[in-house]
């Protein structure tokens, strides 16, 4: 027999891992409600010139391609065919790839919908993107992103916003982290002044794999892509500042005097820092100059959050982009935005058993089919149960007793009705609580009242 299986880098859901993902989205679904943001959707893919040259090289190597219909083949030579170069085969084969983020179509959503939108336009979005990556712990292919944009405003205060917005997420769900912080501009300015501003996108690239490939890791890709070892030198320990987030700006103001763009960036982040003295933040909030967030379309703050109890990559990311609707055609407008990896606070989430005891699925009352007269009498009552919002199924055979109750059992449900001859005459039913095995008779408002006083 051939052996089914699904591919690597994408995982089945339970109906069980269903209620936990909806207690997630659910989660910060209504706390982006609470700041203000609009949902909207867009399709799973994309036209590929929507979405190349978007994540920088590494990113378009990622992307998911899209074989055209029909014979995609018709009108390639062989000479294509038996070419070396995969890319410029790709683009005659396919036209279409599914999405890497959501922030790119986004930003054509809001281009080609501007004469419908009020700006600054708030919008969240929760959809699965996929990534040809290598799966691993806590990397998917296939995973979904659950996004908060504004856009339209180059206000601090929405950088601000957003980091409330993750502080909230976060401490609802008990879940401890670090919300890093960095700029791109001191980034773009430390690149100025080593003499390597044409190698930014180099130094971020390597820089954004610190946590994966370690300091030597960096230190070999950078001088592989070019950046002599002098330069290096200089780069650590700017990257490397100690002390606190004031500290660290004025040492930075120090650095990059030399610098427009640097002291825009540190100007920046002393503003942000300041805001942040406002609400109150349950979560660590540091400055980290090694953050560099890989992606192109970056020009401003940059944010990364990671848990403090799971090691797992980051549980949220995201940053300050100025003219991402440029590329489109709609230029000068910023935006900023952060996304939240779902599948990634799932794992957290379920390697700490930080679920609430509520969060489940399926059935908490079964009623037990014993035949035609029970089953009629079950029938005109079972809507009450329903309409106070209580999960009740009946049993659809007239099967023995044992059976239904192994089905009770093995779907964890947590009551069982029985309804007998004695049951119907008194117009009551037999009420079980499968976890204590305490048993009475009572009416169906009586039973309706006990079960949402334990299951609520």
């Amino acid at each position: 027999m051939k052996k089914v299986s699904i591919p690597k880098g994408t995982r089945d859901y339970s109906p069980a891992a269903m209620a936990r993902r909806k207690y997630i989205f659910d989660t910060i679904g209504d706390i982006f409600n609470v700041f203000g943001y609009q949902p909207i959707e867009t399709p799973a893919m994309e036209n590929l010139d929507t979405l190349l040259g978007k994540y920088g090289e590494e990113g378009d190597k990622l992307l998911f391609k899209i074989l055209n219909s029909g014979n995609f083949l018709n009108g390639i030579e062989n000479a294509d065919i038996q070419s070396t170069d995969a890319g410029a085969m790709s683009s005659k084969i396919s036209e279409k790839g599914l999405r890497y983020d959501l922030t790119v179509p986004f930003a054509r959503y809001v281009v080609q919908h501007r004469n419908e939108i009020t700006f600054p336009f708030k919008r969240y979005q929760i959809q699965p993107v996929w990534r040809a990556d290598r799966p691993q712990k806590g990397r998917y292919r296939e995973f979904y992103q659950c996004d908060a944009d504004i856009i339209g405003s180059r206000s601090l205060l929405n950088e601000l916003e957003l980091i409330e917005i993750i502080d909230r997420v976060f401490d609802r769900f008990s879940i401890k982290t670090c919300i890093k912080i960095n700029n791109r501009k001191i980034l773009a300015g430390i690149a100025e002044i080593l003499g390597e501003s044409s190698k930014l996108t180099v130094i971020t690239t390597a820089l954004d794999k610190l946590d994966k490939i370690g300091s030597e890791g960096v230190t070999g890709e950078l001088r592989d892509k070019g950046i002599s070892d002098p330069v290096i030198e200089k780069l650590q320990p700017i990257i490397n500042l100690s002390g606190t987030t004031e500290e660290k700006l004025n040492n930075l103001t120090t650095i990059l005097k030399d610098s427009e763009t640097g002291l825009k960036g540190v100007a920046e982040m002393e503003s942000l820092f300041e805001y942040l003295k406002i609400p109150e933040i349950k979560s660590r909030v540091e400055l980290d100059l090694t953050l560099a967030r890989g992606l192109n379309y970056y020009t401003g703050a940059i944010i990364e959050v990671q848990s403090d109890e799971v090691k797992i990559g980051s549980v949220c990311g995201g940053g300050r982009y100025d003219d991402l609707t440029g590329i489109f055609g709609l230029e000068n407008v910023s935006g900023v935005g952060v996304s939240f990896g779902a599948d990634r606070i799932y794992d957290v989430l379920d390697q700490l058993d930080l679920y609430p005891e509520e969060v489940s699925t399926g059935t908490r009352l079964l009623f037990i089919n014993f035949g035609e007269k029970e089953e009629k009498y079950i029938l005109e009552n079972i809507s009450p149960f329903r309409d106070a919002g209580i999960p009740t199924e009946i049993y659809p055979d007239h099967a023995k007793i044992k059976k239904q109750m192994s089905y009770a059992n093995q779907k964890d449900i947590p009551f069982v009705a029985l309804v007998g001859e004695e049951e119907i005459n008194k117009s009551v039913i037999s009420f079980k609580d499968m976890a204590s095995g305490e048993q009475i008779k009572c009416s169906i408002d009586e039973a309706i009242k006990l079960i949402q006083s334990r299951y609520v």
